[in-house]
């Protein structure tokens, strides 16, 4: 596969939903990650995990939906956490002050959807 190709694949677990996105998450995928990704926001009865070890690249369109998932939610008080950043997008997560929010599952429950 294309390391550029945007590519998710939807693993609905027994414990959570688990999206693994691949590729460029940018505004030319942002609509496939939202038709995939807003049902699943919405099912406060499972925690949302996205698994981005094969995320390439990431712009300022993904990183705002990852924040109003992360929004959605904290307002359902629903779990949400993004596991296996690569080193790049966690620079830039940091960068943009955002990677406190976007705690690893293995963190303090506390620290799972921005809550303190």
């Amino acid at each position: 596969m294309d390391q550029k190709r945007f590519h998710l694949v939807h693993d609905e677990q027994p414990d959570r939903h688990v999206v693994y996105i691949k590729g460029e998450l940018d505004l030319a995928a942002a609509e496939q990650f939202q038709r995939t990704v807003e049902p699943l926001a919405s099912d406060a009865s499972k925690p949302l995990v996205l698994r981005l070890e094969d995320l390439t690249y990431i712009d300022s369109t993904g990183i705002g939906m990852f924040v109003a998932l992360l929004k959605t939610r904290h307002q359902l008080g629903a779990p949400f956490a993004i596991e296996n950043v690569p080193p790049k997008v966690r620079r830039l997560f940091d960068l943009t002050g955002v990677s406190y929010f976007f705690s690893e599952m293995n963190d303090a429950t506390e620290r799972i959807g921005g809550q303190s």
